[in-house]
């Protein structure tokens, strides 16, 4: 006789319903954390009269408070990525603040004496104690001058940029890369003492301002190399492999397939090189002079330019010139951003069109 033996298994123990729902921090917790933080600036700022200071403070309250708030209301995984989160935001305000003051405080000052007489009208005949004068003879300088270096500096730096992707190979692209690397880095007073060296000592041509657009077509064409460059290197293989296989010589290619395909970063780059030269002062102090008069010929004489005359008016001493330099300074951001502008907007014009 067999004897079966049963044992009694004890029932589970009620668990409570399965949550598919996770704990979520309120919305409101990180934007209120935020107005305290920056409380907490103006109060360092009023305690200590140091704006660094206060902006420290504020961001390490803002992260440190973030991410405890989500570690007591969520889990250890969400108040890790909240930390991030707000590392990478801070970072971002910090980044922000200091270029929206300095353009907010140029537009306020600069917007004091802006007028359709002061683009109008130049500095010739303008005495210390007149508030009279312009800007007009320095905008068709800067105009001239930047208009020479990116005549010079596009092709030469975009030809280079072609060589390095599509052609290049061996010693002499790696020699190149190392030059434009090189130069990248060159301080632009050392450009223009080179210039100067070489264009007006040794070869005796005069100070004008053509051998200003020479210094920044050198601070130009590294910046228009790379940026081409990189521009280049996206574009897909295979759709230069498409275009050779249908029997379309390199050149070709190139031309046709590859340019357009990176026109729209190109141009990028090109306005990237624009506004790094464009408020350059220390070369054209050396080369170009400073004349209070409307000059046309960048070739013969003496020509101004926008940042020499906000150099020029901060040390006039006089009252009004405070003024004219903040007006020219703001003269100066609406042409790189009319140019940035127009840029986008040809960028998007010849840009692929995509679909049928």
């Amino acid at each position: 006789m067999t004897t079966v033996v049963t044992e009694k298994v004890p029932a589970p123990a009620e668990s409570g319903p399965l949550l598919l729902t996770r704990r979520t921090m309120p919305r409101w917790i990180p934007w209120a954390i935020g107005a305290a933080a920056v409380g907490l600036g103006v109060l360092t700022k009023a305690l200590k009269d140091n704006w660094a200071l206060g902006a420290f403070y504020a961001g390490l309250f803002f992260i440190v408070a973030v991410t405890v708030a989500s570690w007591r209301l969520e889990d250890g995984r969400r108040a890790k990525d909240r930390f991030a989160t707000s590392l990478v935001s801070t970072a971002f305000v910090l980044a922000i603040v200091p270029l929206v003051s300095i353009l907010g405080y140029t537009v306020m000052k600069g917007t004091e004496k802006l007028s359709p007489y002061f683009l109008s009208h130049s500095m010739r005949g303008v005495g210390p104690r007149d508030d009279t004068g312009g800007i007009y003879h320095a905008i068709i300088g800067t105009l001239e001058q930047v208009g020479l270096a990116t005549l010079f500096a596009v092709p030469i730096g975009l030809l280079t940029a072609i060589y390095l992707v599509e052609y290049g190979r061996g010693r002499l692209a790696k020699t190149i890369t190392f030059f434009v690397d090189v130069m990248t880095g060159v301080p632009s007073i050392v450009a223009g003492l080179f210039v100067y060296a070489f264009w007006i000592m040794m070869l005796g041509f005069e100070q004008a301002g053509f051998a200003g657009s020479l210094a920044l077509l050198i601070l130009m064409l590294p910046t228009v190399v790379r940026s081409a460059e990189e521009m280049l290197k996206l574009v897909p293989n295979d759709l230069r492999e498409a275009s050779l296989a249908l029997g379309v010589p390199k050149w070709r290619t190139v031309l046709k397939v590859v340019l357009p395909t990176a026109l729209g970063g190109i141009i990028t780059g090109v306005m990237l090189a624009i506004a790094r030269v464009i408020g350059e002062t220390a070369p054209l102090l050396l080369l170009v002079g400073a004349s209070q008069s409307i000059n046309s010929d960048p070739f013969n004489g003496w020509q101004s330019a926008l940042p020499l005359y906000v150099f020029d008016q901060n040390h006039a001493g006089n009252k009004f010139s405070p003024d004219r330099a903040w007006a020219a300074a703001l003269t100066l951001i609406v042409i790189v951003m009319v140019l940035n502008l127009a840029a986008r907007l040809i960028a998007r014009w010849k840009a692929p069109k995509a679909g049928r």
